[in-house]
């Protein structure tokens, strides 16, 4: 048994003595050094505030908390991490040899009659192979990178679900508010088609006059209906995010004038501080490292495989007697596995690991640019969002005055009908437009926060790689 033990040490200091994959070095990013619009200066970085920091709103607040633990997306994501942990634990396994504890009998019985007996009890390691060229280890590597990618995938996940639960939310705010206007305005409509009714009874309106309240009534009518249906299929769309029924003290109540996130603007930083420590970058050179350890294990193969069977324990001809001083054995059958023709499919297998290593690196860069794009986009926007919304309030006003004028100046005889329905749809359009302008800039604050790297949460722990 001592000199099984002994063996067996020798052979795992031995073991993973070498890596034949090449050294890793990270792509520069292809992208400019600095975003094409200047960001403005500011304090908070994204990636260091918590979603809950800058999500204001405690209803929009209530809602991610319930969607980070029923979403189902995301418990797919969390599931698939359980998972390529598990492989990883597999993988990193076949790196110690697997010791086995066994006991036999066996009969015999000569032409005689006479029966003989023999008992054994044993310890020992079948076909371990010996890593003196890496081939185990880079395998092991490539696992334990495929398992961090996997769990980069969970968060990037989880980072796009607060995005698209609070983009979801903001929308059904939005629709919410047009569809109480739309209702405003048909009320408004109606009563004027009755004002019609009258004067054109009396004579005063023509009949084009009725025609076109009818229309203008018409289309507010039409217009409540579709924005029905539109509230019904956000609050359908926040549900399915949210992973369950919502109550209705959950949903919004305010418009799109109230913030339900930070007003401060976040910094943007440089490109390369902010991309690299995206989820979705890091799952891609997570993916690159896992192509690159996989080239050592494709190296290996073209070496010599060493594996290691061995056992040691006792035996006898009594059951008595199977651990008595004398009875001890043991076997050492160590064997070596050379390639010598196997048609090219070694050199095969090296030629699509360095191709795979190739194309993860395209794929990284192609993360970065997107990367870049999504900040790039966001800022662009924020520069001009506070003048747009600014210039629809205006826009509002004006529309406003400018149908106070109109009915002004039909009460007086001065203008018909026309001219107020006309000043009506401008202000119907002008106000809806400032929806939609509010609406843009809630969104874009929550689409820079998750390009910056914003809501990631706490990352699972990763287990270390053994050498």
């Amino acid at each position: 048994m001592t000199k099984f033990l002994t063996i067996l040490a020798a052979s795992l200091a031995l073991a993973g003595c070498a890596s034949m994959a090449p050294t890793y070095e990270r792509p520069a990013a292809p992208v400019a050094a600095q975003w094409p619009v200047a960001p403005s200066a500011a304090a908070t970085q994204a990636a260091d505030l918590g979603w809950r920091e800058f999500f204001t709103d405690t209803r929009l607040q209530g809602l991610i908390d319930q969607a980070l633990a029923n979403n189902r997306d995301l418990r797919v994501a969390v599931l698939n991490v359980q998972r390529a942990q598990a492989q990883y634990g597999v993988q990193q396994a076949d790196r110690l040899p697997t010791v086995n504890a066994a006991a036999a009998q066996s009969a015999t019985r000569s032409p005689g009659g006479s029966i003989s007996r023999q008992y054994s009890a044993t310890l020992g390691v079948s076909a371990w192979e010996l890593d003196l060229f890496g081939r185990v280890k880079s395998l092991s590597d490539a696992a334990l990178q495929q398992y961090l990618a996997t769990d980069d995938a969970r968060r990037s996940a989880q980072v796009s679900l607060v995005a698209e639960v609070a983009g979801a939310y903001l929308t059904l705010a939005a629709d919410q508010e047009r569809l109480r206007l739309a209702e405003q305005t048909l009320l408004a409509r109606q009563e004027g088609l009755r004002l019609t009714q009258r004067l054109q009874a009396a004579g005063v309106a023509s009949t084009l006059d009725l025609r076109q309240a009818e229309i203008a009534a018409e289309t507010a009518q039409t217009d409540l209906a579709g924005l029905t249906t539109q509230v019904a299929q956000d609050r359908n769309a926040l549900t399915l995010l949210v992973g369950q029924p919502l109550a209705p003290e959950q949903l919004p109540v305010a418009g799109t004038d109230a913030a339900v996130t930070q007003t401060a603007e976040l910094a943007a930083g440089l490109p390369s501080d902010v991309l690299l420590a995206r989820p979705d970058v890091q799952q891609a050179e997570r993916t690159l490292q896992a192509a690159n350890a996989n080239i050592g294990a494709a190296r290996a193969a073209f070496f010599p495989r060493i594996s290691l069977t061995a056992s040691a324990g006792s035996a006898s001809n009594a059951l008595d007697g199977l651990f008595r001083s004398g009875s001890g054995l043991w076997t050492f059958m160590p064997q070596v596995s050379l390639p010598i023709f196997d048609a090219g499919r070694n050199r095969a297998n090296l030629t699509i690991a360095q191709v795979d290593r190739d194309i993860a690196v395209a794929q990284y860069e192609k993360a970065i640019q997107a990367a870049f794009r999504d900040v790039a986009d966001a800022l662009a926007q924020r520069a001009t969002i506070v003048q747009q919304v600014a210039s629809q309030q205006r826009l509002v006003a004006q529309t406003q005055d400018t149908l106070r004028l109109a009915e002004a100046r039909f009460a007086k005889g001065v203008d018909d009908r026309l001219a107020t329905l006309d000043a009506q749809r401008s202000l119907y359009g002008a106000e809806q437009g400032l929806i939609n302008a509010r609406l843009a800039q809630q969104v874009n604050r929550v689409t820079l926060y998750k390009a910056l790297g914003g809501g990631q949460g706490a990352a699972a722990a990763a287990p270390q790689s053994t050498s």
